[in-house]
């Protein structure tokens, strides 16, 4: 797939979590910019916040909240990039219903997925997650306890089943290349 460099769009990498969404959405930013392209940078973790619903609370991360809040996620997109900018988001949001919206709602919509084994997000755990899960201390955890959507036609797939050694350089680069 083939962009215009200089048409705003939105680039939405999803993933488990520990997957290496944030990293890789810091280093498409960090290239983004410095082609001199303005841009808008989400993550989910700090959406999370300004929408009120971080922390642990179970009402904050059942599969219709989070599904609610992805679709907020969408709409916010939508609105930023519909006015010129371009979108770079790191979230898990990983719903058919919220994909599906995307790519019709949203112009030069483009879906990173990052797909990594569970064995290797419970030795990443960056925030303790899985460990916490494994303690019985935390449920409804996207891709464990509650049921997500690999997304079905993700313009890129990063599958580190097949190969382990994608680095985050590789991934930003193979993505701003072919913008």
């Amino acid at each position: 797939m083939s962009f215009n460099i200089s048409m705003s769009r939105t680039i939405w990498i999803t993933g488990l979590s520990g997957s290496g969404k944030s990293t890789l959405s810091d280093k498409v930013v960090y290239l983004l910019r410095n082609k001199g392209m303005p841009v808008i940078h989400l993550d989910g973790d700090q959406l999370r916040n300004v929408f009120g619903l971080s922390g642990d609370s179970k009402k904050n991360h059942t599969i219709d909240s989070r599904t609610f809040l992805a679709m907020q996620y969408a709409r916010l997109c939508q609105m930023i990039s519909s006015q010129g900018m371009t979108v770079v988001i790191s979230t898990i949001s990983m719903f058919n219903e919220v994909h599906n919206w995307n790519r019709i709602n949203i112009q030069n919509y483009i879906e990173v997925f990052l797909k990594v084994p569970l064995k290797e997000l419970r030795r990443r755990d960056p925030k303790g997650i899985y460990h916490r899960y494994d303690a019985g201390k935390l449920k409804n955890v996207a891709g464990l306890d509650l049921l997500v959507d690999e997304p079905k036609t993700p313009d890129w797939l990063f599958d580190f089943n097949l190969d382990k050694q994608y680095t985050v350089e590789y991934m930003a680069n193979k993505i701003i290349k072919n913008l």
